[in-house]
């Protein structure tokens, strides 16, 4: 990718979208369940910062593998974000690491320009604070500006956002599943969502390379709004939820 093109894509896609058609569209398609009727978003009120929710205790987790069934591991290196400057972030290498580095890459161009430490992954830290975290002791996780979307908050996207996000996940055919889905929700939080030698983690993480390979295909090239991929992103949703 271009230097060019991806100055382009950083621009702040929250900014973007809000000035333009973009959040008649995005918050049509979440209040009417993704299915592209419009629905008037109502007009922001103003008030006071919503109280932060009170985080579970923590508890350490005693398990050899994490709660998505991958074995915690004491390292795993980092993986640099192309186009994203100098992000990088730690998961497992291979599929995992494919997967989890087209989830921050699509978030950085569509919807927040991260900075280096707003993503984090694997950590040797047991302490969680709801099951899934353990996914971080085994590289199969990460969590994407943690300190504004933290463990029991909701609704922390605006509707565009939430739409980009199912299309993310929308795109990785179910092998990633998103913390907002949670009983207990933290909406930063993405991980593998498939056992290891998943064969559908070995075929999107193929299908991934391949737009890598391709030009004008993959993160910074995706239209979340066309209708094909509306429909993908809403059953997969209801699969998931």
């Amino acid at each position: 990718m271009s230097d060019v093109m991806t100055q382009a894509l950083r621009v702040d896609r929250r900014r973007f979208l809000v000035a333009g058609a973009g959040v008649a569209g995005g918050a049509a398609l979440v209040a009417g369940g993704m299915s592209g009727t419009a629905v008037a978003a109502p007009a922001p009120a103003v008030s006071a910062a919503p109280a932060v929710p009170a985080v579970p205790a923590a508890k350490e987790w005693q398990g050899r593998t994490s709660a998505n069934g991958w074995p915690v591991v004491a390292a795993a290196p980092s993986h640099r974000v192309e186009g994203a400057g100098g992000l990088s972030f730690t998961a497992l290498d291979g599929d995992v690491a494919t997967v989890l580095t087209h989830v921050v890459r699509r978030y950085h161009y569509e919807i927040h320009t991260l900075g280096a430490g707003e993503v984090t992954g694997h950590t040797g830290a047991r302490a969680v604070a709801a099951p899934y975290e353990s996914n971080y002791l085994s590289g199969t996780a990460v969590a994407i500006r943690s300190p504004q979307y933290p463990v029991r908050a909701r609704n922390g996207f605006f509707p565009q956002e939430l739409v980009i996000v199912r299309d993310i996940l929308a795109d990785l055919e179910g092998v990633v599943k998103w913390g907002g889905d949670e009983a207990t929700p933290k909406e930063s939080h993405f991980q593998i969502d498939v056992r290891p030698g998943d064969s559908g983690l070995r075929r999107v993480a193929a299908k991934l390379r391949g737009w890598e390979s391709r030009p004008g295909s993959g993160a910074g090239a995706i239209d979340a709004l066309a209708p094909g991929r509306v429909r993908a992103a809403k059953a997969l949703a209801a699969r998931q939820r």
